[in-house]
C-alpha cells in the first residue's frame, strides 16, 4: 500500500521550522566552495530535502511536484542552498538512470553530499558544436579502459574526483554509434590540467590530456556503444540547470535595494534614470523574459523523467543567453561614461564589464547558441535536419581536420 503524503501545508511548516533550526544565513555564499558547504549538504540529505522527490533509498521523500516546490520555494525564501538535487544534479540524474547499482552506491552519496567534485569530459580541440566527432579513444584491457586523448573546456577540473568522460571505442561504425561514456576517476597518473586564462582574468577551465589513463569496467554507463544516448540526457541536465542559473557580480551585490526590488531598477535610480521611458522599457523586457523563461524551465522539467531528454531544455539555456547579454548592455548604457572604468575602486563598472564579458560563457558553455537553434529547429519546430554528409560513414573513415 502507498504511504500517503502529508498535506502540502504541512511539509511547509515542517520545512519552515527545520531551516529555522538548522540554516544559517552567513552560509549563503558557500553553494559551490566554503568550509561548511560538506556539513551544511550533509544536514539537507539526512533530513530527505535533497532530493525530495527521489525515492527513499536515495535519500528522497517521494514527494510530487507539488510537495517538491514548496520544498525549494521555503529554501529559497531564506536563500538557503541544497535541495532541488532531483532536477539540478546532472551526475546523479546521470548515474540514475544509466549506470550499476554498484556504482549508484559508491558515488551516490557523496555527491549529494558534495565529498565528491565532478567535471566533464566532453568537448575536444576539434568535436565542440559536433561532439558525435569526438577523438578521445577508450581500449578495453581486461576489467579496466585505457583511455587517451584531448579535452577542452572543462571546469572544475583541478579539483575533480571525476569526470564524465564521452569516448570513441568503435572506430568501424558511424560516430554516433562508436561512443562510450565512463565515470573517469581523475587524481592518476596519465591526467594533466592546463588552465585557460578567460577574457574575465579567471581560469574555471582548464585543458585535460589523457595518456593511458585507467577507468574500471564497472564505471560505464550503460553498454558500451551506447554513449551518445547517455550523453544526450546528461546534455539535457546541463541545459535545464544552464537555463535557469545566472552567474551574478563577482563580489556580490553592491547596489542599494528596497525588499524585494530588482537590481536592475535599484541600478537605474541610482544613476537618476528610472523616468526615463526607453531606461523602463527595457528594464520591464528584461524582467518579462526572466518570467517567461521561468514558466518555461517549469514545464519542461515537469516533462523531464530520469532517463529521457527534452529538447525544450534548449529553449531555456537560448533565452538565459539573450536575457544575460541584454541585461549586460542595459547596465552599461545605465552606467554611461562610467562604464569605462574598472578596478574595486569602481565597483558599479567592475560588475558591468565583468557581466558583460561572462555572458559569452552561457553563449557557448553547453552548447553555443547555434547549436541550440538548431535543436529547437529541428526537434521542437519540426523543421528539417541539416545535412550530415558523414552520419552513415564509419568513423575510421571520416575525414578530420
Amino acid at each position: 500500500m502507498t504511504e500517503q503524503l502529508p498535506d502540502v501545508e504541512t511539509v511547509r511548516q515542517e520545512v519552515r521550522a527545520w531551516l529555522e533550526e538548522n540554516w544559517n544565513p552567513a552560509w549563503k555564499g558557500e553553494a559551490q566552495e566554503g568550509p561548511n558547504r560538506v556539513a551544511w549538504l550533509t544536514q539537507v540529505v539526512d533530513a530527505g530535502w535533497a532530493a525530495p522527490q527521489w525515492p527513499k533509498e536515495w535519500f528522497g521523500r517521494e514527494f510530487d511536484d507539488a510537495r517538491n516546490r514548496v520544498v525549494r520555494e521555503e529554501f529559497a525564501r531564506v536563500h538557503a542552498f541544497g535541495t532541488g538535487q532531483d532536477r539540478t544534479n546532472l551526475w546523479i540524474n546521470t548515474l540514475l538512470a544509466f549506470a550499476t547499482e554498484d556504482l549508484k552506491k559508491q558515488l551516490i552519496p557523496g555527491l549529494m553530499r558534495g565529498e565528491v567534485e565532478m567535471c566533464l569530459l566532453y568537448s575536444e580541440p576539434g568535436a565542440g558544436s559536433d561532439l558525435a566527432g569526438v577523438r578521445t579513444k577508450a581500449e578495453r584491457d581486461g576489467d579496466e579502459w585505457v583511455v587517451n586523448g584531448q579535452k577542452v573546456w572543462t571546469s572544475g577540473a583541478t579539483r575533480a574526483d571525476y569526470g564524465m568522460l564521452i569516448a570513441r571505442t568503435n572506430w568501424d561504425v558511424p560516430k554516433h554509434r562508436g561512443l562510450s561514456f565512463f565515470f573517469l576517476p581523475m587524481k592518476q597518473p596519465g591526467i594533466e590540467i592546463r588552465p585557460l586564462r578567460q577574457i574575465t582574468n579567471e581560469s574555471h577551465f582548464n585543458e585535460v590530456f589523457i595518456t593511458d589513463a585507467r577507468a574500471p569496467a564497472a564505471n560505464l554507463l550503460s553498454n558500451e556503444g551506447d554513449g551518445w544516448k547517455v550523453l544526450v540526457t546528461a546534455l539535457a541536465y546541463e541545459r535545464s540547470y544552464m537555463g535557469e542559473a545566472a552567474r551574478g557580480p563577482r563580489s556580490g551585490n553592491r547596489v542599494k535595494m528596497a525588499e524585494g526590488e530588482d537590481e536592475l531598477i535599484a541600478l537605474a535610480r541610482e544613476a537618476g534614470k528610472l523616468s526615463d521611458t526607453s531606461i523602463r522599457q527595457r528594464i520591464a523586457q528584461v524582467i518579462a523574459w526572466r518570467k517567461l523563461n521561468d514558466l518555461n524551465t517549469a514545464r519542461a522539467k515537469a516533462d523531464l523523467e530520469v532517463g529521457t531528454s527534452a529538447s525544450i531544455m534548449s529553449l531555456g539555456k537560448l533565452a538565459m543567453s539573450r536575457i544575460l547579454h541584454e541585461t549586460a548592455r542595459l547596465r552599461t548604457d545605465l552606467l554611461d561614461a562610467e562604464s569605462l572604468l574598472e578596478g574595486s575602486e569602481n565597483p558599479r563598472a567592475e560588475d558591468a564589464n565583468f557581466l558583460a564579458l561572462n555572458a559569452y560563457f552561457t553563449s557557448i558553455g553547453g552548447g553555443t547558441d547555434q547549436v541550440q537553434r538548431n535543436i529547437i529547429g529541428e526537434r521542437v519546430l519540426g523543421l528539417p535536419k541539416e545535412p550530415e554528409i558523414d552520419k552513415a560513414v564509419p568513423f575510421r573513415d571520416v575525414k578530420g581536420g
